[in-house]
């Protein structure tokens, strides 16, 4: 099983289970392309990975709180699903209504979505972040931002824009590519992510004292390109364990999962737990 951690009154599994496949976020295009993520993931087998997570020792799911997932999320629940839920905010619609259809879901956090908070602070409009901030801390939740960026970190902190806890990525998309959210411009991505850059996040990881939850280890799959099979449990191995030693114990990890070729929910967990276990030895 997978070791947990306390995130603000529940103890959730460290290595917990995110959806960007699920609604055909790809940034591997010329291997797996999001018209293939998206003719793969029927509602059907949504559900049946989240079942498969569940069984694994994953007992968060991050969903984002679009239409398809929410009705994922519905039929999961309706069948006995047991995983708690935290939200990251759907850009697309309107945060007052995105809100209430989080809300009979009884999610354990939200968060506000990542890539669009950058681009607004970049544009220096850091107060509409702050107000829908606000709004989001109204559900009475532990409240959380996204950001690829490690200033927009610091100066969340260094401002006190009252949030609880982060989510991170560990690769900056905003340093070499201004590309908007796929979210908001319905393209393929098309971002080659840097793993050097991940130290820079680490290093601030560690400075700020609320929980992390950390994303993009394996920089959208990226650091798999050209390796033969046999060389990505190692490969994954390898990250994990450079990440878990670089976050704080407090602090979570996030991994989405592709499920076509085989179970990369369930590969995923039993190296976290070796990986974990082995800090505990």
């Amino acid at each position: 099983m997978l070791p947990t951690v306390n995130f603000f009154g529940t103890q959730i599994s460290r290595l917990i289970l995110g959806d960007n496949s699920f609604v055909g976020h790809s940034y591997i295009p010329k291997q797996h392309p999001s018209t293939e993520m998206l003719d793969y993931w029927t509602a059907r087998r949504c559900v049946k990975a989240l079942f498969e997570a569940e069984d694994c020792g994953y007992n968060t799911y991050l969903a984002v709180a679009d239409p398809f997932i929410l009705r994922v999320i519905r039929e999961y629940k309706n069948e006995g699903g047991r995983m708690n839920i935290i939200f990251q905010s759907y850009p697309p619609i309107d945060l007052e209504v995105n809100i209430a259809q989080m809300r009979p879901f009884k999610p354990i956090a939200v968060y506000h979505q990542g890539t669009t908070a950058d681009i607004w602070l970049e544009e220096g409009k850091v107060e509409m972040l702050r107000e829908r901030i606000s709004i989001l801390k109204d559900m009475g939740l532990p409240t959380g931002l996204a950001t690829h960026v490690p200033e927009v970190l610091i100066r969340a902190e260094e401002e006190n824009w009252g949030l609880d806890y982060y989510a991170v990525s560990l690769q900056n998309s905003r340093k070499y590519e201004k590309e908007a959210s796929t979210f908001l411009t319905g393209k393929e991505k098309k971002v080659r992510f840097r793993l050097e850059d991940r130290q820079d996040m680490l290093k601030v990881i560690k400075e700020v004292p609320k929980p992390i939850i950390a994303f993009k280890i394996f920089a959208g799959g990226q650091m798999f390109y050209d390796k033969a099979e046999t060389e990505i449990p190692g490969l994954i191995e390898q990250s994990m364990r450079e990440v878990f030693e670089g976050i704080k114990p407090k602090d979570i990890v996030m991994v989405g999962a592709f499920q076509k070729f085989k179970n990369q929910i369930r590969e995923n967990a039993n190296i976290c737990s070796k990986v974990l276990n082995a800090f505990v030895k």
